[in-house]
């Protein structure tokens, strides 16, 4: 996911500053939280995975360009629930950044635009699944409302955040552009609860591997 350079540009960028430097306060906040109960090889290895993953959705998986910016299946849910908010953060950013530097070079100067569009969502589902799944339910036995609860959550921040960064750019003359580009995004809605339970079934017959650090403890365990 990357809106097009322009979008957002001179002066108007200093924000994009300020909410990037934002996220990565709340990932670092994030990330000792998870070194509580997860030892730093295993935060590593979720890390690893999460970039590797994010990188298949942004350079792999099919994608196309709609308004503003570019829909993505960006699978982020399922990335937070097998590997943890704080590594699937760290991979969105990295995952990001290797789009930016070695794949879309012309949108690296847009970089702390797209990284809050899809950091702030992530913490916002993480903040929801502590809120609506009960503390003794492992997310590998998550219904498909709950999922679905997360995804449009997910989505939804996206949609918005790109909203946002279109409108305070360049006026609200772009709202038809916004318009297609979230109609199209709502779309993805669809696929990926399907996405998020058919990782979790997979991840439950991958139960006794559950101490192998390759996963977030909550996958397979009550809080």
């Amino acid at each position: 996911m990357h809106m097009e350079p322009g979008v957002v540009d001179g002066a108007k960028m200093f924000l994009s500053y300020g909410t990037a430097a934002a996220a990565a306060g709340v990932t670092l906040k994030l990330a000792a939280e998870d070194l509580k109960s997860h030892s730093a090889t295993s935060f590593a290895a979720r890390c690893a995975l999460a970039t590797a993953g994010v990188f298949v959705c942004f350079e792999v998986l099919p994608h196309f360009p709609v308004g503003v910016s570019e829909v993505h299946l960006i699978l982020g849910t399922t990335l937070l629930l097998i590997l943890g908010a704080a590594p699937c953060a760290i991979g969105l950013a990295a995952g990001l950044a290797i789009q930016s530097l070695f794949f879309a070079p012309s949108d690296l100067p847009m970089y702390t635009v797209n990284v809050t569009t899809l950091l702030f969502p992530l913490f916002l589902v993480n903040v929801l699944a502590h809120r609506i799944i009960p503390a003794q339910t492992p997310y590998v036995d998550l219904r498909y409302a709950d999922v679905l609860k997360l995804s449009l959550a997910f989505q939804g921040g996206i949609v918005a955040w790109v909203a946002f960064w279109a409108i305070y750019g360049q006026g609200i003359g772009v709202i038809g552009d916004v318009a297609s580009f979230g109609a199209a995004y709502m779309l993805v809605v669809i696929v990926e609860p399907l996405a998020d339970l058919a990782a979790l079934a997979g991840a439950k017959t991958l139960r006794r591997y559950s101490a192998s650090g390759l996963f977030v403890n909550r996958l397979h365990n009550p809080a």
